[in-house]
């Protein structure tokens, strides 16, 4: 029982992990490299992560600079930003790229942290549909034999206590995201 019960816990880790991969990409006032993770340039031919194709760094709180390893990369670079959701004209100089992000006005900085909590949402929802599917497994343990009633009613009990401590992080996560993009 415990290893089943192992097991959902880390799908639940994994949905925790993957959301907090998605506040990532959420810009809050100011540069965070990772906004540039979901992009991909035309390399070749092939769809390669800006990290791949140049050096990524953030002089100033606003600012993040893409030097790419090689000059033919800059106009390919220039436009996977262009089309992307990223809302940010990028300049270039010839050798290096620059994003200056502009101060986030209070209307955006609701509308992100309504993202970050229906994104939260999403996650519980996510590992609600876990705990049913481990329940939902205990009971055709119990029904099949393999599993006692007061075994199944320990295993739903423990993962009721795993849901709700990935529930309380989830909370946590978004709570922690949400005040960082309200904060001028």
């Amino acid at each position: 029982m415990k290893e089943e019960l192992q097991v959902y816990e880390d799908k639940m880790e994994k949905t925790l992990a993957s959301l907090l991969d998605d506040f990532g990409s959420i810009r809050a006032g100011r540069a965070n490299p990772h906004v540039l993770d979901k992009i991909r340039v035309d390399y070749y031919g092939t769809p390669t992560p800006i990290q791949q194709v140049g050096n990524i760094s953030v002089p100033e709180a606003r600012m993040i600079v893409i030097q790419p390893w090689e000059k033919s990369l800059i106009r390919p670079i220039e436009k996977a930003i262009q089309t992307s959701d990223l809302g940010i004209n990028p300049n270039n100089d010839g050798s290096v790229i620059r994003l200056v992000f502009p101060e986030l006005t209070e209307e955006r900085r609701k509308e992100l942290s309504k993202e970050v909590k229906k994104k939260g949402e999403g996650a519980k929802v996510a590992v609600r549909n876990i705990r049913r599917d481990a329940n939902e497994s205990f009971k055709k343990m119990e029904k099949n034999s393999e599993m006692s009633e007061d075994d199944l009613k320990l295993a739903t009990d423990k993962m009721q206590k795993i849901t709700d401590k990935a529930i309380e992080k989830i909370d946590k996560a978004v709570e922690a995201k949400t005040k960082e993009i309200m904060t001028v």
